[in-house]
């Protein structure tokens, strides 16, 4: 399946925008606040979770505009078309805001329903520091690669973070209720259990991947991959049953800790992803910003692979601005290498000359003030 066509109404600076393209490389052009990566965020909506952003709906719809947005897509196979569609509605005489979703004119419970049809994955400027940065960034940007393999990750992980909330709430307010703390340890342990197997799976098949493909005369060097936390060190020894007995336990005696210090100090809330520069051998974050930049493209495009190996769907890549931080040698290997994926490619830069060598291969769409100039 290939995004053909793409209609924003009233989303971010776009008005009214209907793009259709043809090709799997889609090269969006212009000048900066043009709404280059305002588009790419719009097919990010059709992926679980907030976007690459990770904007709140009610900061989406259009300044000026009724309130709402809607976004829609036509993915077509080469037998089938479908048109799946998701959207915000301002809050009624209810005060209720509404996030619409809909597969070929049906209603659709959830973004995740999109998950059927099309997997995205995705390369922002936000993520330049990601190696050097606190461990909470390296969690989400796990998750999301969870996410793009298994769609229910992050109801998972929703559901493990009210739990933990409670939990803290309730050592605050009732500290000596010990009934309802077993009830709630309970479920932080399922919950914390759950979503530390799940990323300690997509990062070791990650991981594995990436040793059996990797090339050190590549412009992309590999990255070697581990997760550290004291419920990861549990899951990777016990079995899931024995493994949420410990960890219960540990919520148990660490609750005099845990009240003092106002949250809970164990759990895969406090779990990192470390990541090393695998020819080097050192960690990435010692890397330089060069060496770091391409580490990480080079793991996002071993990720796209593997969401393909995994989904049999080949994801969409959005790549926001990354062509203009790399050298001519890295900016044609990054190409070759997204060549060699069968998925389709929206990239953005200000610069034309960045993408030249995708002459006759991209569709080189120009946009300015929120609208498609030229392509």
């Amino acid at each position: 399946m290939r995004l053909t066509r793409l209609i924003c109404r009233d989303f971010r600076n776009h008005a009214d925008l209907d793009l259709a393209v043809d090709r799997r490389f889609v090269a969006l052009v212009g000048e900066n606040g043009a709404g280059k990566t305002n588009l790419l965020e719009a097919i990010s909506l059709f992926s679980p979770g907030r976007g690459l952003r990770r904007a709140d709906l009610a900061a989406m719809p259009r300044s000026g505009g009724p309130g709402g947005f809607a976004v829609s897509m036509t993915l077509a196979g080469d037998e089938t078309e479908h048109r799946i569609g998701t959207g915000y509605e301002p809050p009624g005489f209810d005060g209720r805001a509404a996030r619409l979703c809909r597969i070929d004119g049906a209603t659709a419970p959830s973004p995740v329903a999109f998950s059927e049809f099309l997997r995205v994955v995705w390369l922002t400027p936000d993520l330049d520091g990601l190696f050097r940065g606190p461990a909470g960034e390296r969690r989400r940007f796990l998750d999301r690669l969870v996410l793009a393999v298994d769609a229910s990750h992050g109801a998972r992980v929703n559901a493990m973070e009210r739990a933990l909330r409670s939990r803290n709430r309730l050592l605050d307010e009732r500290p000596n209720d010990g009934q309802w703390l077993d009830a709630i340890e309970r479920e932080v342990a399922e919950l914390g259990v759950a979503v530390a197997l799940a990323r300690r799976e997509t990062a070791e098949r990650l991981d594995r991947l990436i040793a059996e493909t990797r090339d050190d005369t590549q412009p992309f060097p590999w990255a070697g991959l581990r997760l550290e936390g004291d419920l990861d060190d549990l899951v990777a020894v016990w079995p899931a049953i024995e493994a949420e007995d410990r960890f219960r336990m540990a919520l148990r005696q660490g609750r005099s800790r845990d009240r003092a210090a106002g949250r809970t100090l164990s759990g895969p809330q406090t779990s990192d992803l470390v990541v090393r520069h695998g020819p080097k051998d050192v960690p990435a974050a010692t890397a330089s910003t060069g060496e770091q930049k391409a580490l990480l493209i080079g793991l996002v495009l071993a990720h796209a692979r593997l969401v393909q190996a995994m989904s049999g769907l080949a994801p969409v890549i959005l790549l926001d601005e990354v062509a203009a931080h790399l050298d001519p040698r890295r900016r044609a290997g990054l190409f070759d290498a997204l060549e060699a994926l069968q998925g389709q490619v929206w990239m953005t830069g200000a610069d034309p000359a960045l993408f030249g060598e995708l002459d006759g291969r991209a569709d080189m769409v120009k946009v300015a003030d929120g609208r498609i100039v030229s392509r």
